[in-house]
């Protein structure tokens, strides 16, 4: 085992927000961009700003608040990211990826991390879900480089089933009971903040991506790294096709995102009842 500085700050920071709720959640939930509301549906026990948890980054993308929600969501203890970090912002993958860290030293075994991403898949529409099955990742950087504290995880993580298998089973059941439009399918990672260009993304969609997206793909490589169940769900919120490629503003990407949060709520809702 190689000691490092993070595992005390992880325990500091674990510490701290257990102070103020000592329960063990079900789940760790991560909100993207125009993906706060959910926090609504949680009966929220304790809300911790950034700021008042150790060694916590603070979140500066536009529509993430920045705080930690602690509570129950259908009667299961959780704690949610009403505002995530981006390796854009300047943050390290490591800071990037503390919050689950946190959430795990809590005793948090599942992640439900989602995102806003952009289509490439012709037959898939604007405000659509995407359950990710597989991820690739082109940031050009890792948050497991460097030092292995064995006490946080093994120095190789298998990465073959990133998304577990049985949550993807049951995102896609409840999906269909639902009845929301929900597709499965491969999530790649790139660093921003620029969209990308036609080239870019053929390329990517030649690589066998679906939806390209600026964030999940750290805090994914971490749980795995930490032994935590993973689900991840992708809000369609433009379409990336090279040959129909129009301008999009941060707004309608936001837009878009408020306005299919209501499908991922009630997905989300079902999915924790059912931990």
């Amino acid at each position: 085992m190689t000691p490092s500085p993070l595992y005390d700050q992880i325990q500091e920071a674990a510490a701290a927000v257990r102070a103020k709720w000592p329960r063990t959640p079900a789940a760790g939930i991560i909100l993207g961009t125009g993906l706060g509301k959910l926090t609504e549906d949680i009966a929220a026990e304790a809300v911790l700003p950034y700021e008042s948890i150790p060694h916590m980054p603070r979140s500066t993308a536009p529509t993430h608040r920045g705080q930690l929600v602690c509570g129950t969501l259908e009667g299961k203890p959780v704690v949610a990211m009403e505002g995530r970090f981006h390796f854009y912002e300047g943050w390290t993958l490591q800071q990037v990826t503390f919050p689950v860290r946190v959430m795990r030293a809590l005793g948090c075994e599942t992640l439900l991390v989602s995102n806003a991403c952009g289509g490439m898949n012709p037959q898939w529409n604007k405000g659509d879900l995407m359950l990710i099955e597989d991820h690739i990742n082109l940031l050009g950087d890792n948050p497991l480089i460097g030092p292995n504290d064995d006490r946080l995880g093994e120095r190789f993580p298998d990465m073959c089933h990133a998304y577990d298998r049985e949550l993807l089973k049951l995102g896609k059941r409840l999906a269909m009971e639902e009845q929301i439009t929900c597709h499965q399918g491969v999530f790649v990672a790139v660093s921003g903040p620029n969209l990308e260009t036609r080239a870019e993304y053929r390329f990517l969609r030649q690589l066998g991506a679906d939806v390209v997206g600026m964030s999940t793909v750290p805090e994914v490589i971490v749980a795995v790294h930490a032994k935590m169940r993973v689900m991840g769900v992708s809000v369609i919120t433009d379409q990336c096709l090279p040959d129909a490629l129009e301008p999009v503003s941060l707004a309608d990407i936001v837009a878009t995102a408020n306005e299919a949060e209501k499908q991922l709520r009630r997905l989300v809702r079902r999915v924790v009842a059912a931990l």
